[in-house]
């Protein structure tokens, strides 16, 4: 069963996602609530799980980590073990900001951010294939990025109860 968001929780979510450091009474000021109504609203997200974090976006060019690469990666035999291996693995990479199981000819997309070619090439050597566990992977320079964002499209979203 599924419980729809009204419209001002939906407010409340795409204001929180553009701006997680909103205040309470900010955030209520915006959608036409007094402050405590939006704080129980709030909570109440929260705890069903529907907000589950609040982070800062940091920028990657001041902290010179321009180098991106969307990677597909194909295990060498993908059975249950190894499949946990490598996303055990995944989890310790700091260079690793994605990774998705995903249908086709590979097994995982990786989305890998660092310093420069040479940084990747020691990841990928050292840290992707050191592993045993990788028969192939196609490294995708990223030349421009033409949309990052972190918002999801609430319009088509519903709460799934747990």
């Amino acid at each position: 069963m599924s419980e729809e968001l009204d419209v001002v929780d939906r407010r409340i979510l795409d204001l929180i996602q553009e701006d997680a450091t909103l205040s309470v009474a900010e955030i209520a000021d915006k959608v036409g609530l007094s402050s405590s109504p939006c704080w129980r609203r709030i909570k109440r997200l929260e705890e069903i799980g529907v907000i589950t974090k609040r982070v800062t976006i940091l920028d990657r060019a001041a902290l010179g980590l321009e180098f991106e690469v969307m990677a597909s990666v194909k295990l060498a035999l993908p059975n249950r073990e190894n499949l946990e291996k490598f996303e055990a693995a995944v989890e310790t990479w700091q260079e690793v900001v994605d990774c998705a199981t995903v249908t086709g000819a590979v097994d995982y997309m990786i989305h890998v951010v660092t310093t420069d070619m040479h940084a990747y090439d020691g990841f990928l050597r050292d840290k992707l294939l050191g592993q045993g566990l990788v028969s192939d992977v196609q490294s995708r320079i990223v030349i421009r990025v033409t949309k990052r964002t972190t918002s999801i499209p609430l319009s088509l979203s519903q709460i799934k109860r747990r």
